[in-house]
């Protein structure tokens, strides 16, 4: 039986396909799977990163992967309203604007 494509496969798997599967082996294979940080904290630490680079394509990913890892609505909002002060109001704003995208389609 064969494996549902992931969502790197999906997304650019045809067309870069050496970018989608370093994606899935090792980001999410050998990176996302280490022991020492639980996913929740790794998605925590990576929204936090997205926001302050002012990454919404990957933040709008990321986002619902962090949910899926346990993180709530609040704690990303709180999360964001922190780091407005440490990555910069425009950064806060745009990612606050993807997470009230992803939460108003809930």
């Amino acid at each position: 039986m064969s494996k549902e494509p992931s969502a790197a496969q999906k997304l650019i798997g045809d067309f870069a396909p050496t970018l989608a599967d370093l994606t899935d082996r090792v980001l999410f294979g050998e990176i996302w799977e280490r022991k020492e940080l639980s996913k929740r904290d790794r998605s925590l630490i990576t929204v936090a990163a997205l926001v302050a680079m002012n990454r919404p394509d990957q933040l709008r990913f990321h986002l619902n992967y962090a949910i899926q890892n346990g993180i709530k609505k609040e704690e990303l909002i709180e999360a964001i309203t922190h780091l407005a002060f440490y990555a910069g109001w425009p950064s806060a704003m745009s990612a606050i604007m993807v997470v009230k995208e992803i939460f108003s389609k809930a």
